[in-house]
């Protein structure tokens, strides 16, 4: 493993990138090129993209930290390298820390695969003032633990966002908090390349939690493996229990956030909630409950992740659209089929490992993240936009619930200054109108359009029947041949979408295809086939202009802590 990872997690995909793209810029984001040497007992500050390398906090930054690492640690000039040093330095409560494992190797057995490294995380929850986690603890868990990465999510209780750290030994990094993630000029930088709006990030959120110890499947250590002496591991529990955590840690950020930005009733900028709407920001990796080993010609049916056909948690559960339709399914023998033919294997090139077959749960695929959703859900409730508005715009590209460029072409039409909040949905629905009116009725503006004029005692009943259509269509494509090929393609463009993004950590995560990298993008129509995507960047940057957005320095000013000006009035 390279020096410069020691005290970063190993991303295997990270390393085969062209040299220079990820890796080296990810060194370069903890401190920045050139930076003094850290003094033991100090605490850093390096936003990247803001700061050009570590500078030592001052009194009044550090007490502008309202944090439980900042005020049960770093005020106290007690600076722990190792993470069960921070645990002993918490105050004692019930049922703390709460443990879980990770490993994207966990399945694969250690003896067929000795040279295989396991690259084995402990995640650790912690709730230090009362029922509601403040911490979020990453760490190696099969590494030493005082020289393997630690980094933590801390909840500012004072000024409502995550503070974000990382121990680079002799000294700790404060590398930002939930605005600085949202801002333009470290906006996907260092440790915002993954929590890229503010908050925490579980990929693998819903069962069977792949990669993760569950109720579902278990990590495999060897019975020598000195983790199991350790006393974190005898604490873990299942990935299912996490779950609820960071579905209430993303609620909890998203509302913090809604609040701060309409306090005085207006948005200062619509463009930087609404992208959560109108394209990808982020996603979630879904699969079937499944295991792919386990699966032989002429068993039951297997569904296919309902994530993978349509944003069933926005549109099914969050505005209540019914569905008179099952969750599409494939015959065992075509998945098993699929195998062979597109060449299906995991593969770490990092290490020499490959296995034929898919991924643990068969059928990974990203799917709609819940933070975007959840953004959306709160922006309904608080009456920044109607659910008719929030469906209109899903149900433009309904078929494609992630990388969708016709409903990212609507981001051109979202305000991007100061906005009345009570009428940020009106305006952008007249302005897509306005714009519908000179166009195909086939746009995505007409689209939008058709939605939008649909009676208020109809739409949902319309929409409903829509998707019911959809789901049957798909049903009927995905026991044939051809119909079930083209979906494990566009499967694939997906995965690759996916392996573009920072999130994209772990080789192993994904299964590898002998789909070449080079094939053409794909999208999926309304009557189930698939076809060839629009060459057209499905980004907020590329719909309203990077050199634009990038002249503001904040979000929201006034609502964002910075260690350089203490709290905000």
């Amino acid at each position: 493993m390279p020096e410069e990872f020691s005290e970063r997690r190993r991303a295997t995909a990270w390393l085969q990138r062209p040299a220079g793209l990820f890796a080296q810029e990810h060194v370069e984001d903890d401190l920045g090129a050139g930076h003094p040497a850290l003094r033991a007992g100090r605490l850093y500050r390096r936003v990247s993209g803001v700061d050009r390398h570590a500078r030592e906090v001052g009194p009044e930054e550090l007490a502008a930290l309202g944090d439980p690492m900042a005020t049960l640690f770093f005020r106290r000039n007690v600076f722990p390298m190792a993470v069960q040093d921070l645990l002993d330095g918490l105050p004692d409560a019930p049922d703390q820390p709460k443990v879980y494992l990770v490993s994207e190797a966990g399945t694969i057995p250690s003896a067929s695969a000795p040279h295989l490294r396991r690259d084995i995380r402990f995640a650790i929850t912690y709730a230090v003032r009362g029922t509601e986690a403040d911490l979020m603890i990453s760490t190696g868990a099969n590494s030493a633990p005082r020289t393997t990465f630690l980094q933590v999510a801390a909840w500012d209780d004072t000024h409502q966002l995550f503070n974000y750290y990382m121990r680079i030994a002799p000294a700790w990094v404060w590398t930002g908090n939930s605005w600085d993630a949202l801002a333009p000029g470290s906006r996907g930088r260092g440790c915002f390349d993954s929590h890229i709006n503010g908050s925490v990030v579980m990929k693998e959120l819903k069962q069977p939690w792949p990669n993760w110890q569950s109720q579902s499947a278990a990590i495999q250590l060897a019975e020598d493996d000195p983790l199991r002496d350790n006393p974190l591991y005898q604490r873990v529990i299942g990935a299912e229990n996490l779950e609820s955590t960071i579905r209430s840690q993303i609620n909890r950020w998203t509302r913090a956030r809604l609040r701060a930005v309409t306090a005085d009733g207006t948005v200062q900028h619509p463009d930087h909630l609404l992208r959560q709407l109108f394209t990808t920001t982020a996603v979630n990796l879904t699969s079937t409950a499944t295991q792919s080993a386990s699966i032989r010609p002429g068993d039951d049916p297997l569904p296919l992740p309902m994530g993978f056909w349509l944003n069933n948690d926005a549109l099914l559960d969050d505005l209540e659209l019914e569905v008179e339709a099952a969750v599409p399914a494939t015959t065992t023998a075509r998945y098993a089929h699929s195998l062979e033919t597109f060449g299906f294997r995991l593969e770490e090139k990092a290490s020499g490992f490959s296995r034929p077959g898919d991924t643990f749960f068969a059928f990974v695929v990203p799917e709609a993240a819940l933070e975007d959703n959840t953004v959306v859900r709160v922006l309904c409730e608080q009456g920044l936009i109607s659910r008719k508005f929030a469906a209109c715009v899903l149900m433009v590209d309904f078929p494609n619930p992630v990388f969708s460029p016709d409903r990212a072409r609507l981001m051109r039409y979202v305000p991007t200054t100061a906005t009345a909040a009570d009428a940020v949905g009106d305006q952008l629905a007249h302005r897509i109108l306005d714009a519908a009116a000179e166009l195909p009725a086939d746009s995505p503006e007409g689209r939008f359009a058709a939605h939008w004029n649909r009676p208020d005692a109809t739409w949902r009943t319309d929409f409903s029947r829509r998707l019911t259509d959809y789901l049957e269509k798909v049903q009927q494509r995905i026991t044939t041949e051809e119909g079930f090929d083209d979906y494990v393609r566009l499967a694939e463009s997906r995965r690759r979408r996916f392996k573009a993004m920072r999130l994209n950590e772990f080789e192993l995560t994904l299964p590898t295809t002998d789909i070449p990298a080079t094939a053409a993008e794909l999208r999926m129509r309304e009557d189930a086939t698939v076809e060839e995507a629009e060459a057209e960047e499905d980004s907020v940057e590329a719909a309203t202009g990077q050199e634009a957005t990038e002249k503001q320095a904040t979000e929201e000013p006034g609502h964002r802590v910075r260690t350089d000006r203490g709290a905000p009035p």
